[in-house]
């Protein structure tokens, strides 16, 4: 299989196999695949598009790119949201605690140092006696407890997540 075949494919427009996507999560996650392939990818993916099945089958591939969390412990529907961040991230510092007021469980895990905003987990950890960097078990307590937690990414978390986002 190439990287570039793969490319051009959904380029073209066709529906990828769960087998390519895998084979370009796991080639880029590795350092096989380079940036300016996956960047190429990136770019067909916008303009064509990706159906259900494709996009269900690149989340499972970015998953399981690395460490996965067991969440299973966690008492009812959890929910987490995803966004940039930003200068004021108010995102995650607004609505998070809001859902969680609903008795609704943030599961929320956050990034670090996204740019010269600095990541929602540089923030919270500014304030004294705050920490993120917490044992899953731990996690899963808070969440059960105060309906909300929010946990740092931790290096083998979803690599391929923070691979792709560096490049769109």
């Amino acid at each position: 299989m190439r990287m570039v075949d793969i490319i051009e494919k959904k380029r073209d427009g066709k529906v990828l196999t769960k087998e390519e996507i895998d084979f370009f999560i796991e080639g880029y996650t590795n350092g096989d695949i380079p940036d300016y392939q996956a960047s190429s990818f990136a770019m067909a993916t916008f303009f064509q598009d990706m159906n259900e099945e494709e996009r269900a089958n690149l989340t499972m591939a970015m998953v399981s790119s690395g460490d996965v969390i067991d969440l299973s412990e966690i008492e009812g529907i959890k929910v987490d949201k995803h966004s940039t961040g930003g200068v004021g991230d108010t995102t995650t510092l607004v609505l998070a605690p809001l859902v969680a007021a609903l008795d609704i469980p943030v599961a929320k895990m956050s990034g670090r140092g996204l740019g010269h905003t600095g990541g929602t987990i540089d923030k919270l950890e500014s304030v004294e006696g705050f920490h993120v960097e917490i044992s899953e078990s731990e996690f899963v307590e808070l969440v059960n407890k105060d309906k909300i937690a929010v946990i740092g990414q931790t290096g083998n978390l979803t690599p391929a997540d923070k691979k792709i986002i560096c490049i769109t």
